[in-house]
């Protein structure tokens, strides 16, 4: 069966069906150099998904996302408002580590893109929450820049929102909580995802 296929379809396939293909791939020059595929995890029924950029070391090694550094600061960010990890499903747009951390490629990215499409089918979410410029870019070609678009609201395919936020990684390179700071927009934005949950 083809991605286009499962899209069509969803319930043709799961998440878990969708996970062995993945453990499977070679799309990409990423399958060679990866420990381990970071699929995704969290609540297969999840209203919100968050997408971030690519896998990094420590996601390598573990085979889960946003288990280093940057997915604590994502942890106390979603638990500033009461949202827990097990409540939302975690995903990126690259299911390998790009090498040395770096940036996935425009061909890597296209590799990959079934998959995040196919998660999002299964899921259904009404919220996506994209982590950076990468993703948002990635979903929304005609965003401009992360710091003029994050905290909107953009219409997305069948009816899903897109809410661009900062990277958690950024907020660790710049951890001033005064008001303006990227600390202090994340949790303005952070408060609108957990109004529109609570709506």
């Amino acid at each position: 069966m083809t991605m286009d296929q499962i899209l069509e379809n969803p319930s043709t396939v799961t998440l878990d069906t969708l996970e062995l293909r993945v453990k499977q791939c070679a799309r990409c020059p990423l399958s060679e150099t990866r420990t381990n595929i970071v699929f995704g995890e969290g609540d297969s029924h999840a209203r919100v998904v968050l997408v971030g950029e690519g896998p990094g070391e420590v996601e390598d090694q573990t085979g889960k996302p946003f288990v280093g550094p940057a997915g604590q600061k994502l942890d106390e960010v979603l638990a500033s408002v009461g949202i827990t990890r097990e409540e939302v499903y975690i995903a990126n747009v690259v299911k390998c580590r790009p090498p040395g951390n770096r940036a996935p490629t425009k061909k890597e990215m296209e590799a990959c893109l079934p998959y995040l499409e196919a998660q999002i089918a299964l899921i259904n979410p009404g919220l996506i929450i994209t982590l950076g410029n990468t993703p948002t870019q990635w979903l929304f070609p005609s965003a401009s820049g992360i710091t003029s678009i994050r905290g909107t609201f953009l219409p997305w395919r069948g009816g899903i929102q897109l809410l661009p936020m900062f990277h958690p990684s950024y907020l660790l390179r710049y951890p001033s909580r005064a008001k303006g700071s990227p600390k202090y927009l994340t949790w303005l934005d952070i408060k609108r995802v957990k109004k529109w949950l609570d709506e």
